[in-house]
């Protein structure tokens, strides 16, 4: 039999049977090494240990941190610790995300906040602070690229490394570097993460997932095809509902039915999709960890308390929101010319409607008073139950230092005060400057 992944406690997933195969350890408290399995590390008697036969030869990673943002605010709040958390919006919102307390009652990330706070109501519900979650996901950026170079953001909480060659560099393996790297975050971020070990980016990103939170988890080359056969086919990247829909009316339910399937059945069946499919039932996956990889768009979005057409409220959403896609924008190190506005009407319809700057921006003034113009121009007076501003079209953010604007001369003495208030408010906190309509 092939060895198993193993989680935290050096045992497959779900099983209480001690290991009597003989392969690795790594304790995650005290970094200690062994040759054979226990239940305890031999050095400090942490129970924190994970054991696999290829722990020493795997170099792929994914990071993920663990309720990110509840996280954050139960740094900042201790009073919030013991206490179900719930990051969101309103009783129309929707669920940011939730702590593990609130996730043991049925609360889940994307939730309607009715449904939520039916499951639990004793949740206390947090408004999302941006600006903070960005401090910390930089302050964990920094510390994976103290690491390695090949760090590959996919959002503020997560990122795959490829830690391959950084052995003879910081004398230790990946493995022992990753576990350093996760009690690093804790200690000075304040936030937990969970990390999935494996030799392709696909399968790291499933293994980070298997243990958490705090956790540590592993997928050899030798266990993919077992590990892999029993899975549902949502567990691929790409596959939602109706793809999933798509799957199980040709028969496939799970991975072992899916590599049923030829290639050229495949590619015949779903077309270049197919080929993909082809390639992750097996675990092939060959793309590289790229730190040059650059989001498609930022952007962020609210759900109304109530429906409104009432040009002051939704002035104060619209700079929220472009305050807050700034925040995105300067934290990843980008600028955007291409600003868009989401408008979902009361009976769900969505009204977009986009501009394109002369210029790559990361300020929020201009992403603000372009949203605002699309706002004022548009064909439906309202009301509307959701508003949302994107941008897109990025570029890295050198391209957006220069903010002059014929058509508006004051545009770049407002985005050097905006960047001055940055500065102040990475000083002595984003409460230390406010703007008047940030309270509307």
């Amino acid at each position: 039999m092939p060895p198993q992944p193993f989680g935290f406690d050096g045992h497959a997933p779900g099983a209480r049977c001690i290991l009597r195969a003989a392969m690795p350890m790594l304790c995650r408290d005290c970094l200690a090494l062994a040759e054979a399995p226990a239940a305890r590390c031999p050095a400090c008697r942490s129970p924190r240990v994970v054991a696999h036969a290829e722990l020493a030869a795997l170099t792929i990673a994914h990071l993920d941190a663990d309720a990110f943002y509840a996280a954050v605010e139960k740094r900042d709040n201790p009073a919030l610790r013991d206490l179900p958390v719930i990051v969101g919006g309103g009783t129309r919102g929707v669920v940011s995300t939730c702590c593990y307390i609130a996730r043991l009652k049925g609360v889940r990330s994307a939730m309607p906040m009715f449904e939520a706070l039916k499951r639990c109501p004793e949740a206390t519900v947090v408004k999302p602070r941006m600006a903070a979650y960005v401090e910390a996901s930089r302050a964990i950026r920094a510390l994976m690229d103290a690491l390695t170079p090949a760090v590959e953001p996919l959002s503020l909480d997560e990122a795959f490394l490829d830690l391959g060659g950084t052995q003879r560099l910081h004398g230790a393996p990946p493995a022992v570097l990753l576990a350093r790297l996760a009690r690093e975050i804790e200690r000075e971020v304040g936030v937990t993460v969970s990390i999935g070990l494996s030799h392709n980016k696909f399968l790291a990103k499933i293994a980070s997932d298997l243990d958490k939170p705090r956790g540590f988890a592993v997928i050899g080359r030798a266990e993919t095809a077992d590990f892999l056969a029993p899975k549902p086919v949502r567990i691929l990247w790409g596959v939602g509902p109706a793809a999933q829909a798509a799957l199980e009316a040709a028969g496939i339910r799970t991975l072992a039915d899916l590599r049923r399937w030829t290639l050229a059945d495949l590619t015949a069946r779903f077309g270049r999709w197919g080929a993909r499919l082809h390639a992750l039932a097996r675990g092939e996956d060959d793309r590289r960890v790229n730190p040059h990889e650059a989001p498609k768009s930022i952007g962020r979005e609210t759900t109304l308390d109530a429906d409104t057409a009432d040009p002051d409220l939704i002035d104060g959403h619209l700079w929220r929101l472009a305050e807050g896609v700034a925040d995105r924008a300067k934290a990843k190190g980008l600028a955007g010319r291409t600003v868009t506005l989401k408008l979902k009407r009361a009976d769900h319809t969505i009204l977009t409607r986009r501009a394109t700057l002369p210029a790559p921006s990361q300020i929020a003034d201009r992403l603000y008073r372009t949203a605002r113009a699309l706002f004022d121009q548009r064909p439906d007076p309202g009301p509307f139950r959701l508003i949302g501003i994107a941008l897109s079209d990025l570029a890295p953010e050198a391209a957006g230092r220069a903010e002059g604007d014929l058509l508006d001369p004051g545009a770049a003495r407002r985005a050097a005060a905006e960047r001055a208030a940055d500065r102040i408010r990475a000083r002595f906190g984003k409460d230390a400057i406010l703007k008047g309509r940030a309270l509307r």
